[in-house]
């Protein structure tokens, strides 16, 4: 084979991608990422991880050498591969499987060309994260060919080395005379060397979101997924692999989090020798894309983000990255408004005098948001009727929703309405009018989950009639905010549409047609503030993210469960995208009681909200909210645009903490949950805080107590709690710089 030489000049900047010879190499602030092109044409995978330097590249570069030559015939299985097809000594699982026109699966796709350029291209259709300036980020675009066959793929590879972020996808054209099935195509594949790994992933099920869980990788596939047409409560699509120690502050860990909100994959295969596969992209399930001549398939965005200092910093990478490159429009840079949601309040039996005596209440309070939850359109009175049907109930709202909104609006607060769009009751004008317009299989029961069959957004003509219907409301109501909700899954994923050679394209045209709508929304709609949901957190996922700048986190709002939710959603997330509420106690869902206070800072720990009838409240309730809300409305800068740290897991422990840091480190905010009451024979357990200057002094407001950044960092501080005060104790501790 060709010598291969990599003897690298390294400047100054940062985020440099650059071919040396035969190997490619991606350089963020603190991470690096190297492939190579093997003299088959493959793509090997050689390293990710901290910076190497041209010592460590040419070292690297020249064990990979060493192995290729120790393997003449290049088993394709002894190797690290990048993003590997089907069949050629290779059992491993594919990222690529395509059905050729002649029934073969077998394909060859070798290094053809490449391309690095400053920014990133354009994806159409799909949600992609953004660049603000072109120096933002770099591309590397792979193309590579069967030439059998003269198909076309291309690996996209986005560095954003501010925040040592990987943004993967890939693309398929038919060059071909014939058309071809795509039976798998993922959006980032790479192994990994030898070792011992464990799996982090975000599991769960309706009102109990985003648990964490951890397991040890061991031999076999281990498949992550979701198969219900919705990113979904069961699993998230963010998942972390580690090797070795880990935990908040030291360790290796990978990110991985998909920019998609249907149905999704992520595959893990231990194989021989403990090498590692990981995958992640569109599910394989129920997919089978027929691309003709000249037609192009792209798939979703991969983020993969790096950290060597554990699961904060990597949590920290995310969150900074999120709000600079995944979130859009005029709400991007905003605090958000505090809003009070009538759902838990009234549900479905309200009339217009109701809403106004809420939101009056509210108002007092200092709320700035009133949002009139599901009930106000059609004949709703239960969930039987009226979905799609968007057009006021006079006999609940006299006035219309022009008549309501521009009363709130009138009291100076904004106003904000609950749609489903993408969701048909069969009691409905709409159904009675299009019954086909719905996701189905001629001949099979439709199924009537929540008394609501699915819509097929992958037809332009329920897309145009959604807009139309959804934009006069918003119109005429002069809308500020849109909670966008999903309450059922898909499963009759069939479409009266299409040919049966394409049926098994409706699941993903579906949320195309989902993401299509969300943009032409968006576009009309610039300043009103969209709010994700599906069943509470049941679409938590880059994709809405893209459009939806915040998302409901769970319709479970207890204080208590709410805790670990968010904190799983942290991993990824950040604060400034979690929906969270103020909620009666006892509560809704799981009948517990907890104080007022613990409700507030466990809602304040996000975008602060009330989904509760505050005209009920007694005037010590009243006074405590308002109290919490002057607060919040001094810190929402702190908590959603600064950066956030887990300092105490729930799991397992009496007490659990975060903290949230402002980019100049001269502020904080602790929270402290004493989660059972704690033992009167025991000192409390020092608190650790991170993020602060380790130079400067740190006065906490209300209390005559100044420590330093170090001493707070490496000795911590320990919050008193009573034992004899019962469960439920909390704080909230506020730290500025000294003067």
């Amino acid at each position: 084979m060709d010598k291969i030489d990599v003897a690298v000049t390294l400047g100054n900047e940062m985020g440099m991608i650059r071919k040396e010879q035969n190997v490619f190499v991606l350089e963020g602030k603190g991470s690096a990422y190297l492939l190579g092109i093997a003299p088959d044409g493959d793509i090997h995978h050689l390293y990710w991880g901290t910076p190497l330097g041209p010592e460590g590249i040419t070292k690297l570069a020249g064990e990979w050498v060493e192995k290729l030559l120790k393997d003449p015939k290049l088993v394709r299985e002894n190797h690290l591969r990048e993003f590997a097809d089907f069949g050629h000594n290779d059992l491993r699982v594919p990222a690529l499987h395509i059905e050729q026109s002649d029934g073969s699966r077998l394909s060859r796709f070798v290094y053809c060309s490449h391309e690095i350029t400053e920014g990133k291209p354009e994806l159409k259709g799909l949600p992609g994260t953004t660049v603000n300036s072109p120096n933002d980020a770099q591309t590397l675009k792979l193309v590579l060919e069967d030439k059998l066959k003269g198909h076309q793929l291309e690996l996209f590879y986005t560095l954003y080395p501010e925040w040592d972020a990987l943004v993967r996808r890939a693309a398929l054209k038919n060059n071909g005379p014939e058309p071809v099935h795509i039976q798998k195509l993922m959006s980032a594949s790479l192994d990994f060397p030898a070792g011992d790994y464990r799996l982090t992933s975000f599991s769960g099920a309706w009102i109990k979101e985003r648990q964490k869980l951890d397991r040890d990788l061991l031999p076999g596939t281990t498949r992550l997924e979701s198969r219900k047409g919705q990113s979904s409560h069961e699993m998230n699509p963010f998942a972390m692999v580690s090797r070795g120690m880990v935990d908040e502050e030291k360790g290796e860990v990978y990110g991985f989090a998909l920019a998609y909100s249907g149905n999704w994959l992520m595959e893990a295969e231990v194989y021989r020798d403990k090498n590692l596969r990981i995958q992640m992209g569109l599910n394989d399930f129920d997919l089978k894309w027929r691309l003709e001549p000249g037609e192009n398939f792209q798939t979703p965005e991969c983020v993969m983000v790096y950290s060597d200092q554990g699961h904060s910093s990597l949590s920290l990478k995310y969150h900074r990255f999120i709000r600079r490159h995944v979130l859009r429009g005029a709400w991007k840079d905003k605090v958000r408004p505090i809003l009070i949601n009538n759902w838990e309040a009234t549900y479905f039996d309200f009339k217009h005098e109701d809403i106004l005596r809420i939101a009056k209440n509210a108002k007092e309070l200092g709320i700035e948001l009133m949002v009139l939850d599901d009930g106000w359109f059609g004949k709703r009175d239960k969930d039987d009727s009226s979905l799609g049907d968007w057009f006021e109930d006079k006999a609940k709202l006299p006035r219309g929703i022009q008549g309501l909104a521009d009363e709130i609006h009138g009291l100076g607060m904004k106003f904000g309405l609950w749609f489903e769009p993408e969701m048909v009751s069969p009691k409905s004008r709409l159904y009675e009018q299009h019954p086909d317009w719905c996701l189905h299989v001629p001949g099979r029961d439709r199924n009537e989950m929540r008394n609501q069959l699915v819509l097929d957004m992958g037809r332009a003509e329920v897309r145009d009639y959604l807009f139309k219907a959804i934009s006069k409301v918003l119109e005429e109501g002069k809308v500020d905010y849109v909670k966008w909700d999903m309450n059922r899954p898909v499963t009759e994923a069939g479409s009266a549409i299409l040919p049966p050679n394409r049926q098994a394209q409706t699941s993903h045209r579906h949320i195309l047609g989902v993401y299509d709508l969300m943009e032409r929304l968006n576009r009309r709609f610039p300043q009103i503030l969209f709010e994700g949901c599906a069943g509470g957190g049941g679409r938590f996922d880059l994709g809405i993210l893209s459009y939806h700048p915040q998302i409901w986190a769970s319709d479970n709002t207890d204080g208590l469960d709410r805790i670990f939710i968010q904190y799983g959603t942290s991993f990824c997330y950040p604060p400034i995208t979690h929906g969270s509420h103020v909620s009666a106690s006892p509560n809704h869902q799981t009948k517990r009681e907890t104080p007022l206070k613990w409700r507030h800072l466990v809602a304040m720990s996000g975008n602060l909200g009330y989904e509760v009838d505050v005209s009920k409240w007694t005037d010590a309730e009243k006074k405590e909210a308002a109290g919490f809300i002057r607060l919040y409305k001094e810190i929402a800068p702190l908590i959603q645009f600064g950066d956030y740290y887990r300092l105490e897991s729930p799991y397992g422990s009496d007490r659990a903490s975060w903290s949230f840091v402002n980019e100049a480190r001269t502020e904080a905010v602790l929270f402290v949950f004493q989660i059972n009451p704690p033992k009167s024979s025991e000192k409390p357990v020092p608190i650790r805080l991170r993020g602060l200057d380790p130079t400067k002094k740190y006065r906490f407001i209300g209390m005559d107590l100044e420590l330093s950044g170090e001493n707070l960092m490496d000795e911590g501080w320990a919050p008193s709690f009573n034992s004899d005060g019962g469960k439920f104790q909390c704080g909230h501790y506020r730290l500025v710089v000294s003067s």
